[in-house]
C-alpha cells in the first residue's frame, strides 16, 4: 500500500490568540514548531521548543477545518485529563478551548511510529504494552467514557447500510453474504462488555516507539469502557492491513486473546469490515481528502480475513461456497 497524502495546516498557521494561549501552558514563547507525520485530521500535529528549551507536542484544530475533529479534540482533552500516570500515554500539560479553537498541549514523547510493515520486535513491545496498558486500565479510571457498545453501535451496523443499499462494487462473495455478516457484527457488537477504558483506534501512526524500545499510545479521543482484548485484537487489524505476520497464530497465542469466543473474535472484525467497507463510499469529510481511500485499504485487508475465519468454523456463519477470488 503506498503513502497517503494527508492534508495538515502547522503552528504558523494557527491564529495569534491560539498560539499565545499555548505559550501560555508552557509558560514560555515558542521558537520552533515541527509539522509531524500520521492521523487524518486536518488540524496542527507540532512538537514544539520553547526559548528555555522546554518541548511539548501541540495539536489544535478549528470548526471552520471540521467540526467534527473539534468535538475529537474536547473527547481527547477529557480523557487525557483524567488518565493515570501509570498508563502508557502522554502527560497533558493544558488545553485552549475558546468556542472555535481547540488546543490540546501534551509532554513531549522522544519518539517515532513503528515501522510498516511491522517489525517482529517492535510489534512485540507493543503487544507487551497494550497488555500492561489493560491492566493499568482496569478497572476503567474515566467514568464518563460510554460503553463499547454505545461508541461502535453505529459502526458494527455497516452492513445493515449496505444491504439497503449495496454498492455496485461490493465484494461478491460480501454481497452473497449480507446476512451472516450481519448477524455477525451483531454478535461482535454483544461481546463487548468489560470494564477496561479502550483505545479502539489503534494502528502505527497512534503509537510511539522510543529509543529505548518504550511504546506511548497517543490520541485517545474514541475511548470507551470495553473488554480488555480489545486494543490487542484491533491492532491486529492495522498488522494485517501492512501484511507479513501471522494475525491468526497472534491470536491464538496471546494472552488476552487466546480465551476469547472465536465467534466474538469474528464478529468484531465482521463489524470493522461493515464500518470500513461503509465508510469507504461515503463523501470525504472535510478537510480529510484521504480517509476514505484508508477505509478503503482496511476492507480490503479485513474482508479476506474474515472470510478465512467463517470457512474455518470460527464463526457461526455457515460457509457458504465463495463467489469470489479466495483471500
Amino acid at each position: 500500500m503506498g503513502e497517503l497524502v494527508r492534508t495538515r495546516i502547522g503552528w504558523a498557521d494557527l491564529p495569534d490568540h491560539v498560539r499565545s494561549a499555548v505559550q501560555d501552558v508552557l509558560g514560555d514563547r515558542v521558537v520552533e514548531a515541527v509539522s509531524q507525520p500520521g492521523g487524518f485530521s486536518p488540524g496542527t500535529a507540532d512538537r514544539v521548543r520553547t526559548a528555555d528549551g522546554r518541548r511539548a507536542f501541540v495539536k489544535a484544530v478549528s470548526r471552520a477545518r471540521n467540526a467534527h475533529s473539534v468535538a475529537l479534540h474536547r473527547a481527547e482533552g477529557a480523557v487525557a485529563a483524567a488518565l493515570p500516570p501509570s498508563a502508557p500515554t502522554p502527560r497533558l500539560l493544558g488545553r485552549h478551548d475558546d468556542g472555535e479553537w481547540v488546543a490540546l498541549v501534551f509532554a513531549d514523547v522522544e519518539g517515532r511510529h513503528p515501522t510498516t510493515p511491522w517489525r517482529a520486535d517492535e510489534l512485540t513491545g507493543v503487544l507487551d504494552t497494550l497488555a500492561a496498558m489493560a491492566a493499568a486500565l482496569t478497572p476503567d479510571p474515566v467514568r464518563h467514557a460510554p460503553t463499547a457498545v454505545e461508541r461502535l453501535t453505529y459502526d458494527f451496523t455497516g452492513w445493515d447500510r449496505i444491504a439497503a443499499d449495496p454498492p455496485a462494487d461490493l465484494d461478491p462473495w460480501a454481497r452473497a453474504h449480507l446476512d451472516d455478516l450481519r448477524a455477525s457484527a451483531a454478535r461482535g457488537l454483544a461481546a463487548l462488555d468489560g470494564d477496561t477504558l479502550c483505545h479502539i483506534d489503534l494502528r502505527a501512526d497512534n503509537l510511539l516507539v522510543d529509543p529505548a524500545g518504550g511504546v506511548t499510545v497517543v490520541d485517545w479521543p474514541h475511548a470507551c469502557r470495553g473488554p480488555a482484548w480489545l486494543d490487542t485484537a484491533l491492532l491486529l487489524v492495522n498488522v494485517a492491513l501492512h501484511g507479513g505476520h501471522d494475525t491468526e497464530g497472534l491470536l491464538r497465542r496471546l494472552p488476552l486473546t487466546a480465551a476469547v469466543d472465536p465467534d466474538a473474535l469474528t464478529g468484531v472484525y465482521a463489524g470493522l469490515a461493515g464500518f470500513f467497507t461503509d465508510g469507504a463510499r461515503q463523501p470525504p469529510p472535510p478537510g480529510i481528502p484521504t480517509v476514505r481511500a484508508f477505509q478503503q485499504a482496511q476492507a480490503d485487508a479485513l474482508l479476506p480475513w474474515v472470510r478465512r475465519r467463517f470457512r474455518s468454523g470460527k464463526s457461526q456463519a455457515p460457509a457458504t461456497p465463495c463467489r469470489s477470488t479466495p483471500g
